[in-house]
């Protein structure tokens, strides 16, 4: 093979690794900037966080710091993962720029208003979690308190405790877009989702039972809006199918997109 041959092949990957870096610096720079900016409101945001439990403290009970560096640490971290879920709008840019060149149309006009959904089922799963469930959840836990036992949670325990929650409702709250994709690219179709039904809700159930207290209301909470939020990516996946014969038209257009050239094509 020619030294010319070669190059051809090297320069499309360089060309990505290139792009690559540049995305994930700006993410990066967007991240330290929201933390420069929120790291002297640090003890405020953990003091928000930690309202949920504090109303059901008993009466001069308080939250404590077993270790040296907690008082610190713990909102500090805190602070980092706030600066990162607000910086998620950035970072999800900054990826569709860098795979966007290589989409045909009919897949851009899918994959704008998934992405923009994704990240407003992420907050709101996130603020689900946080007015409606901690509430509950922090209630149940402190009425189960048996006698004789001081409720005094340590702060870096409850703050690793609401992130896994935090997470872990953003994502379920991300059913629509998972069941959405597996219909648009064809792993399952509806009438098999469908079928499925029983089997999604008795998941959603377990799955509330996993991460919520030992209550049915609280399993409930998350159970019905995660079988809520199958149904709805189904409808949407539903609607995509019907207009399938349109896209495949335009995929198998002869003329490419100019939007359509791989990143390793720009200057």
């Amino acid at each position: 093979m020619s030294k010319t041959s070669i190059d051809d092949q090297e320069m499309p990957l360089i060309a990505h690794l290139t792009e690559l870096r540049k995305r994930l610096l700006r993410c990066t720079v967007a991240i330290l900037l929201l933390f420069a900016g929120l790291f002297y409101f640090s003890q405020q945001i953990y003091a928000l966080v930690a309202a949920p439990l504090r109303a059901y403290l008993p009466e001069g009970a308080t939250m404590i710091a077993t270790g040296v560096a907690s008082p610190f640490l713990t909102p500090f971290k805190l602070t980092m993962m706030v600066a990162l879920f607000l910086s998620m709008p950035v970072i999800l840019h900054q990826i569709w720029s860098f795979i966007a060149p290589g989409l045909y149309k009919h897949e851009k006009r899918v994959a704008v208003p998934l992405l923009i959904s994704s990240i407003f089922l992420f907050y709101g799963g996130m603020a689900f979690a946080y007015f409606v469930v901690f509430p509950i959840m922090f209630g149940f836990f402190a009425s189960v308190t048996p006698e004789g036992v001081a409720m005094m949670t340590d702060i870096g325990q409850y703050l690793d405790f609401v992130l896994t929650l935090f997470f872990a409702f953003g994502v379920a709250f991300e059913i629509p877009v998972a069941t959405f994709l597996l219909i648009w690219v064809g792993i399952v179709d509806v009438e098999t989702l469908r079928k499925s039904r029983p089997y999604v809700v008795v998941g959603c159930f377990v799955i509330g039972m996993v991460l919520t207290p030992p209550d049915v209301f609280s399993q409930a909470l998350l159970a019905i809006p995660m079988w809520i939020l199958f149904e709805a990516g189904l409808i949407c996946g539903s609607m995509v199918k019907k207009r399938e014969g349109e896209f495949r038209g335009d995929a198998d257009s002869s003329e490419p997109h100019p939007g359509d050239q791989p990143p390793a094509s720009r200057p």
